[in-house]
């Protein structure tokens, strides 16, 4: 049986504002949250972050720039390439971070203008991976709690481990399961999530 929803992600260990409490610290993502811990080390004042969308990666890159009075540029891939390269200069010069949020890193994300290119070789890059058990329970609890509802247990432990494991199915799931509640009058039980996620063909018959 796989390990996740028993186990207890961190909180951000910074000063949060509401939004903060939504980013749950775990393996999947850890390295990355300890990368702005340690901004100070950067060998420039500039990072990129990169993972998959739904991830929390635009909470962590603007809660970090908020705290530091950095600089943040979500979607950097399809930016104006002079007004990024400007940016990068100015934190240089301002010692006040850029977090550029993107969908790869170089060499993957290539430049067209020669001086942004060259300047993003050496800026250092960090990733928040696909969610690991502890995550993905955690984050379907928190969608439910966001519609004032307590899965059970059970029902948790059947939802990490028969559905697809990413960031925007635990959000669908939970909504299909919420809308299928509604329209059938029922508790949220398994044999409600069971009968939901199935009407959704989000799990096959023999779950």
């Amino acid at each position: 049986m796989k390990s996740g929803p028993d186990q207890q992600p961190l909180p951000l260990d910074w000063p949060q504002t509401d939004g903060d409490a939504r980013f749950i610290v775990s393996d999947a993502n850890r390295s990355a949250f300890e990368h702005f811990q340690k901004w100070s080390m950067w060998p420039v004042k500039a990072t990129i972050l990169t993972g998959p969308r739904r991830s929390g990666r635009t909470l962590l890159g603007r809660s970090f720039a908020e705290r530091v009075g950095g600089r943040l540029f979500d979607d950097a891939e399809s930016r104006d390439e002079k007004e990024l390269f400007h940016a990068w200069n100015d934190a240089q010069d301002s010692k006040r971070p850029l977090v550029m949020i993107a969908e790869n890193a170089p060499p993957a994300w290539a430049p067209a203008l020669p001086d942004l290119k060259t300047r993003l070789a050496v800026t250092p890059v960090t990733r928040i991976d696909h969610p690991d058990d502890a995550l993905f329970g955690s984050l379907i609890q928190l969608f439910f709690a966001d519609r004032g509802l307590h899965i059970p247990v059970d029902a948790l432990r059947f939802m990490t481990e028969r559905l697809h494991r990413d960031y925007w199915t635990a959000e669908r799931a939970v909504e299909a399961v919420d809308r299928f509640a509604i329209a059938e009058r029922a508790r949220l039980s398994l044999p409600t999530i069971r009968r939901a996620l199935m009407d959704a063909r989000m799990i096959g018959e023999a779950a």
